[in-house]
């Protein structure tokens, strides 16, 4: 069955492509399609276009599909284009002529709009919890850890020593950044665009505030060309947000690929989370975390991905917008899984508490001998120019006290205002 069937059998090539593999991602929008035809439905009813009858039946009959969907037994046979064709068998086939008139006052167009919008709606605000529960493992983490000491690195040099407390903070506060990236496409997907059929609107009587309540948008796309043309947008939307935490996980999960090697053993995990070599006994191997950098490399292509289908496109429905959905679902299920393992293997992170004590890590505190000569009555410049002097003589002589209290320092995290802040940033 094909919603634009007008009695002639389309070519087998022409549909195998047109199609592709259309059904098995229609699955994922499925329950949104039921939910998006039944608040068309109730809206028909209110203006008259159905009857008492007419809605009865239609109510159980999707609320029956729904229940399908919920329990798995949902399918889409190779005789259905998409699940807008198959839902609306299933009511016609139950209902007769009712089931006929679910169509009325919309299009496709319009039906694969309102599902992106409600999935899309869905999915970020699952990644928003996914992002507050490794938020939430950071902190704790930051706190139990905030005072053993690790060296920090700039250039991939030894710097100036830091702390795993200020470790997991940092990554603590980054996911705040990608909340805000998050709330952004939340709210673009949170525009009702039911109504605007094929993107020029109805003659019928329709009433889209009435469909707005019913699917619980805050607000609807007023304009029909505008709510067409949401098409692609929302997706790219979406991916940024997406993009942005998987930066954040990616960067993170290669400071745990550094840091566990041998060369830094600043931290390992259990043997039963980790991998070996085919060859080698000894190798205990971070596959999880190389595997969250790399899925989450992918990901951060994915608006460029998006963009390159969609660019230059004019306003109104165009078939490119089908491949969307296979790019998009593929980035939300992958950052979904990446978040879910990261906190799970963070639950059971091992600490090197001794690191720190490694003699190649002496020059790290330098700068609090230049600052203590500052303290004294040197010059800064002085300063730094005689104990740089003495580290190429060989005269210098490490002093491992570390003087840090000021707001963000080693001895300050801030953890407080970092949890308040995602807080805000989170309701």
């Amino acid at each position: 069955m094909k919603l634009w069937d007008k009695g002639y059998k389309i070519e087998s090539a022409v549909e195998e492509f047109t199609v592709g593999n259309d059904r098995q991602l229609d699955l994922h929008l499925a329950k949104y399609d039921a939910l998006g035809s039944l608040a068309h439905a109730q809206m028909l009813h209110e203006v008259g276009i159905l009857t008492d009858e007419d809605i009865k039946g239609i109510d159980k009959e999707i609320r029956a599909i729904l229940t399908n969907i919920e329990s798995g037994d949902f399918t889409i046979e190779e005789s259905f284009e998409d699940v807008h064709s198959k839902i609306e068998h299933q009511l016609t086939e139950k209902l007769g002529e009712a089931g006929k008139k679910i169509h009325t006052a919309r299009s496709r167009n319009d039906q694969v709009l309102v599902d992106m919008h409600l999935f899309c709606k869905e999915e970020v605000f699952t990644i928003k919890s996914l992002v507050k529960n490794l938020f939430d493992r950071l902190i704790s983490l930051s706190n139990e850890h905030k005072d053993v000491l690790i060296p920090g690195y700039t250039h991939l040099q030894i710097a100036m020593p830091s702390s795993f407390g200020m470790w997991f903070g940092a990554y603590a506060e980054a996911l705040i950044d990608d909340i805000h990236f998050l709330n952004a496409a939340f709210k673009i997907s949170d525009q009702n665009p039911l109504g605007s059929a094929a993107g020029y609107g109805s003659s019928f009587p329709i009433n889209r505030t009435s469909t707005t309540q019913k699917l619980e948008f805050a607000t609807l796309k007023y304009n029909s060309v505008a709510a067409q043309m949401s098409r692609g947008k929302l997706e790219k939307s979406v991916s940024f947000a997406l993009a942005s935490t998987a930066g954040t996980l990616a960067k993170f999960a290669m400071d745990v690929c550094l840091y566990m090697s041998q060369n830094f053993g600043f931290l390992t995990f259990p043997a039963h989370l980790t991998t070996g070599s085919s060859i080698m006994p000894h190798k205990k191997n971070p596959d999880v975390f190389e595997l969250i950098r790399g899925k989450c490399n992918k990901i951060q292509a994915l608006p460029t991905e998006l963009t390159l289908i969609t660019n230059n496109l004019p306003s109104g429905y165009h078939r490119d917008f089908q491949l969307l959905k296979e790019s998009l679902f593929a980035g939300l299920f992958e950052l979904k899984s990446c978040l879910q393992i990261c906190e799970f293997m963070l639950q059971h992170i091992i600490i090197n508490k001794e690191a720190i004590n490694d003699p190649k890590y002496d020059y790290l505190y330098s700068v609090e001998v230049v600052n203590k000569e500052v303290q004294n009555g040197l010059s800064f410049r002085e300063a730094y120019q005689k104990v740089g002097k003495e580290i190429e003589e060989g005269n210098y002589s490490p002093s491992k006290e570390v003087h840090h209290t000021h707001e963000g320092s080693i001895g300050n995290l801030c953890n407080d205002k970092i949890v308040e802040k995602m807080e805000k940033a989170f309701n």
